[in-house]
């Protein structure tokens, strides 16, 4: 989010100055009278007001749409709780590297492919949190216990249920 509004910002910057020394130039097509300095003071003053108010007003309008949207969606039309949004976001801090979920475009290889895993699963969240909470070193896997605790491990908990295998 920081690095969309600093993108914006020197894009706005760049075209306002592009246009300032586009304005500097104080030349009209030919033949034509040179404008008092209230008339082209008042042109420069609304040009650059436009350019404000689209250059950040529309950016900023976008961003605040979809932010809110993207956040919501998860894969096959499932509108994720905010719990569910935090734990995609765990998820993918946490344990895309290791594991394969579609919903997250995660392809990890170390562990297993957990669209396949919970398809068989009938209490799902249960069985990931007993998973996050014990790990699975002993002689079945390399995952180590206690990766996530109480709240952050129920959001991933309630992310994996609701979108694994679709």
């Amino acid at each position: 989010m920081i690095g969309t509004v600093v993108f914006i910002l020197v894009f706005l910057v760049l075209g306002l100055s592009v246009v300032g020394v586009a304005m500097r130039s104080g030349r009209g097509p030919a033949g034509s009278r040179r404008e008092s300095r209230a008339v082209a003071r008042a042109r420069n003053i609304g040009i650059g007001l436009v350019i404000l108010v689209v250059g950040l007003g529309a950016p900023a309008l976008v961003l605040a749409v979809n932010h809110d949207n993207h956040a919501k969606h998860g894969p096959g039309g499932v509108d994720l709780t905010s719990a569910q949004a935090n734990g995609r976001t765990l998820f993918a801090k946490s344990c895309s590297t290791c594991h394969t979920l579609s919903a997250s475009n995660a392809v990890g290889r170390v562990g297993p492919n957990l669209d396949d895993l919970l398809a068989g699963v009938q209490n799902r969240k249960a069985f990931v949190l007993d998973a996050i909470k014990n790990g699975r070193s002993r002689g079945s896997g390399q995952m180590p216990a206690g990766l996530l605790v109480g709240t952050d491990a129920s959001n991933v908990a309630d992310y994996l249920s609701a979108v694994a295998g679709r």
